[in-house]
């Protein structure tokens, strides 16, 4: 249950950050302090006007988080700057030194240890030092192919393996996530960019492969993943980019988690513009072997933007009552809705 008065500051105003502040403005128990951009066009401004909406807020847009939060004093930062704990690293240690919670939709904070694991140990004594909670979430990694397969074992006496996909629409994305996906390139420059590393794929499969085996006892060998591009057969536009037959519409992503030698965790994210095009339907299905067999499947898929933002404000009063620390979805109560809108009734 949400208390009142929680105060919450925003650090991050691009589309996943602005879509957290106006949830956050609209519900019942939040009262947003302080916001904190990093584009310079949008410091001093009232986040209000920022955000496009009708009214004022009262809380100005600051480019200093130190003076931002510390005049605001947030109970917890919803915090949207960046993909990578290396990016993310530093900013979480200032809020832990600042004595706020922080919900961070980072992919890569799900599960930090996976990668980053000298990282992870001091962001988590960081915290625990200042009595905070940190958190990393989203729709996905966070909540498809993590949180939801490990609910779902919940109902099983034994597990042997898993396995997800989460097929989805990259058409609403801007630019960014083209140009990481590859979409609007020919095949000889997808795989230019898979060997400079400007395009990735989907960002959280180690985390979300990590976490599940964590959870479940497993002691992961290695995790293997592979990237290849979907070709396209039609002509398809965005607003942001045109793909004409023989280019890539989009990235197949996959990864395994090895056990002894064996899979145990199979995951595919195959992500395009407009799937639609060629019959492909959207979706998010997870399948558990074991006793017994639980098979799961959501059409269409749970939207990335909206669900990221509904999971990082929902996950809020879990982590303002949680323990201090680095923690995961995997050590906090099952995610759910638990906001009204203001003027809504009880």
């Amino acid at each position: 249950m949400l208390k009142d008065g929680v105060r919450v500051g925003i650090w991050g105003l691009g589309a996943m950050g602005s879509g957290m502040a106006r949830l956050a403005l609209k519900r019942r128990g939040l009262e947003v302090v302080a916001a904190v951009a990093k584009r310079p066009g949008k410091a001093g401004r009232d986040l209000g006007e920022v955000l496009g909406l009708d009214a004022e807020t009262g809380v100005r847009v600051s480019l200093d988080p130190r003076k931002a939060f510390g005049e605001g004093a947030p109970n917890v930062v919803l915090h949207s700057t960046g993909s990578l704990v290396r990016e993310v690293y530093p900013e979480v240690l200032l809020l832990c030194e600042m004595g706020t919670h922080v919900v961070s939709v980072a992919e890569e904070m799900a599960f930090p240890w996976a990668q980053w694991p000298r990282e992870a140990e001091e962001m988590d004594k960081a915290a625990l030092k200042a009595g905070v909670t940190l958190l990393g979430t989203g729709i996905n990694p966070g909540f498809v192919l993590d949180a939801l397969i490990l609910c779902l074992t919940g109902a099983t006496a034994e597990v042997t393996c898993v396995k997800a996909r989460r097929v989805n629409d990259l058409s609403p994305f801007g630019p960014t996530v083209m140009r990481t996906q590859g979409v609007g390139t020919t095949p000889e420059e997808f795989e230019k960019g898979l060997e400079d590393g400007t395009i990735v794929g989907h960002i959280g499969f180690p985390e979300s492969i990590s976490l599940v085996a964590k959870a479940l006892g497993w002691r992961l060998d290695r995790i293997i993943q592979e990237r290849h591009p979907i070709i396209s057969k039609s002509r398809r536009e965005t607003p942001y980019v045109r793909v004409s037959p023989g280019m890539v519409a989009g990235c197949r992503h996959t990864a395994r988690g090895i056990v002894g030698g064996k899979v145990v965790i199979e995951m595919e994210h195959p992500q395009q513009i407009h799937p639609e095009t060629e019959g492909t339907r959207t979706g998010d299905y997870i399948e558990i072997q074991g006793v017994p067999c639980i098979n799961m499947a959501i059409q269409p898929e749970i939207p990335g933007g909206t669900g990221t933002i509904a999971v990082a404000l929902n996950m809020v009063p879990v982590v303002l009552e949680a323990r201090p620390g680095l923690l995961t979805m995997a050590d906090l109560p099952v995610p759910r809705g638990v906001g009204h809108e203001r003027g809504d009734r009880q």
